[in-house]
């Protein structure tokens, strides 16, 4: 009996040592486990976490089709590097441009010189200033009926601009070319009311700059913005029969808002406008219809 109860007890005491061992090791194997985790938590919250990059910006820009849109498409993806996502709208009037601008429909636009804007500024309450000159576009006489302007017969018809500021111009590129002359003091500021001289007796007409082109066959000459002769595809250089000199003083350019003309997208515009690279793409393109004003 006692011999049973000693072989019982050693069983007792040997599975017990076994089912220990056993739980040993099971413990001993999980623990690596643990450790390792618990590792790659704490470093997960010591790594600093990575900042995402910044969004690009979105500046609109309104803008005359030729050359204004084509110079902005050109340095597009320049901008894009600068964080800027430059979005253009096409006008092919001279009014909308403003009044969105003004409205924060648009952050800037490009299309006009400084004595259009004044006057825009002054007829329709607006507060818009320029951000900087980009180039000029020199004034031409244009005609599809004449080669010369001493063919321009007596009582000819002569189309104008319509809008105060371009008028001026026009009347006085006509009065530098001979064809009229202004009251003394007028300069840029003169209307068909100021011609002290009119020895052909032309018959002015003023009508919306961007049809002026349109109505080349139906007068004998036309005053023209280089913009909208660009589009129809008339040459400055070639086609015009009288032009303005490089030293014109209508500078087209960047306008905006008062709260944002300072703005970081609006500089680096600028800057992407004012480069080398922009010189050598108006040369290029416009073969001297567009001249760079920096």
């Amino acid at each position: 009996m006692k011999k049973q109860w000693l072989v019982v007890l050693s069983l007792v005491f040997a599975l017990t040592f076994v089912l220990s061992a056993c739980g040993e090791k099971k413990d001993s194997a999980a623990s690596p486990a643990a450790s390792t985790a618990a590792g790659a938590s704490t470093a997960a919250t010591a790594s600093p976490s990575t900042s995402p990059s910044t969004a690009p910006v979105t500046l609109k820009i309104g803008a005359s089709a030729v050359p204004h849109a084509e110079l902005l498409e050109h340095v597009k993806p320049a901008l894009a590097k600068e964080g800027v996502n430059l979005e253009i709208k096409v006008f092919t009037d001279y009014v909308l441009p403003n009044t969105q601008v003004a409205e924060k429909q648009l952050d800037a636009n490009f299309f006009q010189h400084v004595p259009y804007l004044e006057q825009q500024n002054k007829d329709r309450n607006l507060k818009l200033v320029k951000v900087a000159g980009i180039h000029i576009e020199p004034f031409g006489v244009y005609s599809s009926k004449i080669k010369k302007l001493d063919e321009l017969k007596d009582g000819a018809k002569v189309a104008i601009p319509n809008d105060p500021s371009n008028a001026g111009r026009a009347l006085a590129l006509l009065e530098k070319a001979g064809l009229i002359k202004l009251k003394d003091g007028v300069g840029i500021n003169g209307t068909v009311k100021d011609i002290a001289e009119n020895k052909k007796n032309l018959k002015i007409t003023e009508q919306e700059a961007a049809m002026l082109p349109r109505v080349l066959g139906e007068v004998d000459i036309a005053t023209i913005n280089t913009n909208y002769a660009l589009e129809a595809k008339l040459v400055p250089t070639k086609d015009a029969l009288f032009i303005e000199q490089s030293d014109s003083p209508y500078v087209n350019i960047l306008v905006a808002r008062e709260d944002n003309k300072d703005s970081e997208p609006l500089k680096k515009l600028v800057k992407a406008l004012q480069t080398e690279d922009v010189k050598k793409f108006i040369a290029e393109k416009y073969q001297g219809a567009v001249v760079p004003a920096f």
